[in-house]
C-alpha cells in the first residue's frame, strides 16, 4: 500500500461532534454512522431505491465525571421527553481531522436528538477504568459539507 495511500490521512482518534446550542462535548467514542436509503422489493425480485433516506442512529460515550457536559446532555434528553420541546431537534457538525490537523472532512447532522441513556456496568473487581455514559442519538440526515 505504500505510495498508494496519500500522506496525512484522516485519523479515527481526531474528531469532534459539535451541537448547536450545546457546549463542546468530550465524546470518547462515536459509533459508525450509517446513512441508508429506503429500498423496495420489486415483483421481479430486484430492488429499487425508495428515494428517501432512513433516519440515522448512532451512539457516543461521554465520561461520567464530566459533570457539566453530562448535565447538558440530561437537559437535552429531558427536552426530548413528554412534553416534547419544539427545540429538542438540533443541528450538529461532525468534524474528522487528519494527523497534522490540516485536512478535515465535515458532515452536517440535522434533526439530531438523544433517544437513550445507558449507564455503565459496575464491577468491584474492575481495576478502576473510567466510567462512561453511552448516549444513543437519532438524526434525520447526515450530509457531507
Amino acid at each position: 500500500m505504500k505510495g498508494t495511500i496519500k500522506a496525512d490521512h484522516i485519523s479515527v482518534n481526531k474528531y469532534q461532534l459539535l451541537v448547536l446550542g450545546m457546549p463542546p462535548l468530550t465524546f470518547t467514542t462515536i459509533s459508525g454512522i450509517e446513512d441508508e436509503l429506503e429500498v423496495v422489493d420489486l415483483p421481479d425480485r430486484t430492488k429499487a431505491s425508495g428515494g428517501n433516506r432512513k433516519a440515522v442512529e448512532f451512539t457516543a460515550k461521554l465520561p461520567m465525571h464530566h459533570i457539566a457536559e453530562q448535565a447538558m446532555m440530561e437537559l437535552w434528553f429531558l427536552e426530548s421527553q413528554d412534553p416534547v420541546s419544539p427545540l429538542y431537534k438540533k443541528v450538529g457538525t461532525l468534524i474528522h481531522l487528519s494527523i497534522s490537523g490540516n485536512v478535515l472532512r465535515t458532515y452536517s447532522m440535522t434533526g439530531i436528538f438523544p433517544s437513550k441513556r445507558a449507564l455503565p456496568e459496575l464491577d468491584m473487581k474492575n481495576e478502576g477504568e473510567m466510567a462512561e455514559v453511552e448516549w444513543t442519538f437519532q438524526a434525520d440526515n447526515v450530509l457531507p459539507i
